[in-house]
């Protein structure tokens, strides 16, 4: 199976190793070597990783725009600040989230204003408006995001989300995250091959074909479904209680080994992600009309979701998440638009992407200028 890790029964992860790398036993035991990433110049110099990775990168930011142009998608630009972040769980929520971490933005001074401003996390608010564009149905961005939480070995404090909007079901959503997907992948071994082989073996990359050839064919099941997968294989009790706090890199990891291949999980709790998801109705307890994909052997890469459709039920959302409704109204309003239509979106992670591709122990070792939450240089 593609993938860097693996999840061992003692409830540690280690990693494989590639073509340049040896394994490494407990991957969460390493620290972030800072004067690594600090001198990561030096390392341009005399290291051929990164005249590869570039051109991956590259070839990344052109499959990209390619794929949306080809659906029909227009680039957006937006702000990077804000003062309607997408996770307001720990921010301004009463019963959000506590155990995500896309839950705490970075803020900033902004002039004389008193409201302190924030970074953006995400493009996903801003592509919403943007739709509201008159002959607009299709919106996509690839920016930086910013999420105050501490960086290992798949976090940063500063990565980069390939995120589209549009005016679609969440099925179609998630068929279209699968096709980007697939683009990226498919050109890559179309046309970065050679870039790809310092990292992978010639049988890497044919099980790496495959899987981008069996793409549509990905195995898709809730997340309580996953917990029971959980529950069976381990025999923990905490896996019989619904909740994310519980779910966490061991779990995602795992999921992929029982099958093999990258996963789908669907429906999570409610209130245990991002306010803007709508529910599923009918459903107990609670969830959400959202999926995550799952990287296969690693973590997840791509969270979706279809959003609130009703002005009722947004504000309904912004009440129990406490949002501050002069903040938010921009966002609120939209439900009220005569020309209002429901839409879908997702948020693809590029560094934990690539990282999943090229089977990179550190998602600082697949990047050029890391940033941390310890370092700002170079």
């Amino acid at each position: 199976m593609i993938g860097p890790y693996i999840a061992n029964e003692d409830g540690t992860i280690s990693y494989k190793g590639n073509k340049i790398i040896q394994p490494i036993k407990d991957i969460c035991s390493v620290k972030v070597p800072l004067e690594e990433i600090e001198n990561r110049v030096k390392q341009f110099d005399s290291d051929e990783i990164w005249e590869h990775i570039a051109k991956i990168n590259h070839q990344i930011n052109l499959s990209a725009n390619l794929y949306f142009e080809e659906i029909g998608a227009v680039f957006t630009t937006l702000p990077l600040t804000t003062r309607m972040i997408s996770s307001p769980g720990r921010v301004y929520g009463k019963k959000a989230i506590n155990y995500t971490t896309d839950t705490c933005p970075i803020t900033l001074k902004w002039f004389d204003l008193l409201d302190k401003a924030f970074l953006s996390e995400s493009s996903q608010i801003y592509l919403e408006l943007a739709l509201m564009q008159k002959g607009i149905d299709k919106v996509y961005s690839i920016y930086n995001s910013f999420r105050k939480e501490k960086s290992d070995a798949t976090h940063l404090s500063e990565f980069h989300h390939i995120e589209f909007e549009g005016k679609v079901s969440q099925e179609e959503n998630e068929k279209i995250a699968l096709g980007l997907i697939k683009k990226i992948i498919s050109d890559l071994l179309k046309k970065n091959k050679e870039d790809l082989i310092h990292f992978l073996t010639e049988e890497k990359l044919k099980e790496l074909k495959n899987f981008c050839q069996g793409m549509f064919n990905t195995p898709k099941i809730t997340f309580r479904e996953a917990l029971d997968l959980l529950y069976k294989e381990t025999g923990k009790d905490k896996y019989k209680e619904f909740t994310l706090k519980n779910f966490g890199m061991w779990e995602e990891v795992k999921i992929t080994e029982i099958f093999g291949n990258m996963v789908i999980i669907k429906e999570f709790p409610l209130l245990e992600v991002s306010f803007y998801h709508d529910d599923i109705n009918g459903k107990k307890p609670m969830v959400a009309d959202n999926s995550d994909f799952i990287w296969p052997g690693y973590r997840e890469i791509l969270g979706s979701g279809h959003r609130i459709r009703s002005e009722k039920e947004l504000n309904k959302k912004a009440r129990i998440f406490n949002l501050p409704q002069e903040d938010y109204k921009p966002y609120l309003q939209t439900r009220r638009l005569k020309k209002y239509k429901q839409t879908s979106g997702f948020g693809l992670g590029w560094e934990r992407l690539l990282q999943g591709i090229l089977e990179m122990p550190f998602i600082w070792s697949a990047v050029q200028f890391p940033r941390t939450d310890r370092s700002l240089k170079p």
